[in-house]
């Protein structure tokens, strides 16, 4: 029985190495990590001019994401959705913790899936500063930290009648991308690749959110679905708003393969979006298409904000769709 258990510990041990080897590691690109990666607790050193910026996420295998997600994807994806939050506040990344559960310390399975979270994590001067490893059903969460001058963040609430509505890049094609995953061979490449990397790889819209931060007067995400998002910013804002179905942004792709009925529920409740919802006073609008221009993402009006409550999704005629599944649902 005690060898059993010194059996146990060993593997255990060897386990949990492999997995600080390949997790541990100091890169030295920020100088505000006084102790990083590898000690009870980072020690971190936020400038006296900003706000500190936090959010954390949790992806969980078979609910946000297909077990056999190539892992390298899979890394990437864990990073982006979470940066993903702070590009809606117009925050600057700094920082993040990593916290795996594993069904085992598969080493192939880790190397290509910390490939794939530096990859972007240096792209954006991101330092894993720390986190943790348990063994179970497979998951991610990273909390992401990042950095903001004193008052500027961006929020949900702000949102005033009159103000435009906003979003960034192309709606629903993560949502058709899960349709195909199972069967991509029988798509176009062209198309093929690029609803893959919209699903697998979302681009944090850091940059336009940074852009919009003197000039929005609310901001969102798209993680959960355009109506279910837009939703949350207009309760919080104490608005409502009417967008047009035919302004929304949809890709080449994405029309060639989505019939109407299927473009029109993934562009409003598909979800994976990753793209930033916000509002933005009238005489702002004419800096979109520069702002658009510089950071490489298109930024399309889809609607107005008005007094009172709720959402109303107009079609070109002026009826309005009754949208029952309005986003993702946990519970």
């Amino acid at each position: 029985m005690a060898s059993r258990a010194a059996a146990f510990a060993m593997t255990a041990l060897s386990e949990f190495e492999l997995v600080a080897r390949l997790l541990r590691r100091n890169t030295g690109h920020r100088g505000d990590v006084v102790l990083g990666n590898g000690d009870d607790a980072a020690i971190l050193r936020l400038p006296p001019e900003y706000d500190l910026v936090v959010s954390t996420d949790t992806l969980v295998a078979g609910v946000h994401f297909p077990p056999d997600l190539n892992p390298a994807d899979l890394g990437y994806r864990s990073l982006a959705v979470n940066l993903s939050d702070l590009a809606a506040m117009g925050a600057t990344p700094a920082w993040a913790l990593l916290a795996l559960t594993l069904p085992a310390a598969d080493e192939a399975w880790l190397t290509e899936f910390t490939r794939g979270f530096f990859e972007l994590a240096d792209a954006q001067r991101v330092e894993l500063v720390g986190g943790n490893v348990s063994r179970g059903p497979l998951s991610i969460t990273v909390t992401i930290h990042g950095q903001v001058l004193k008052g500027q963040g961006l929020r949900r609430s702000g949102a005033g009648a009159g103000d435009l509505v906003f979003v960034s890049g192309s709606l629903g094609d993560a949502r058709l991308a899960l349709d195909f995953l199972e069967r991509l061979d029988s798509l176009p490449e062209v198309a093929r690749h690029y609803l893959y990397q919209r699903y697998a790889r979302p681009t944090p819209r850091l940059a336009a959110g940074e852009a919009l931060r003197p000039l929005a007067s609310s901001c969102i995400d798209i993680s959960d679905g355009l109506a279910a998002d837009l939703g949350h910013l207009l309760e919080a804002s104490g608005v409502g708003a009417d967008i047009r179905v035919a302004d929304l942004p949809l890709s080449p792709a994405f029309r060639q393969f989505a019939d109407p009925a299927t473009a029109t529920a993934y562009a409003l409740a598909g979800g994976d979006d990753y793209e930033l919802c916000f509002t933005l006073p009238p005489p702002y609008a004419d800096r979109m298409p520069t702002i658009a221009a510089q950071t490489g993402c298109a930024l399309t009006a889809i609607g107005q904000v008005r007094a009172g409550s709720g959402l109303r999704i107009l079609r070109s005629d002026g009826s309005e769709i009754d949208l029952a599944a309005s986003g993702f649902r946990h519970f």
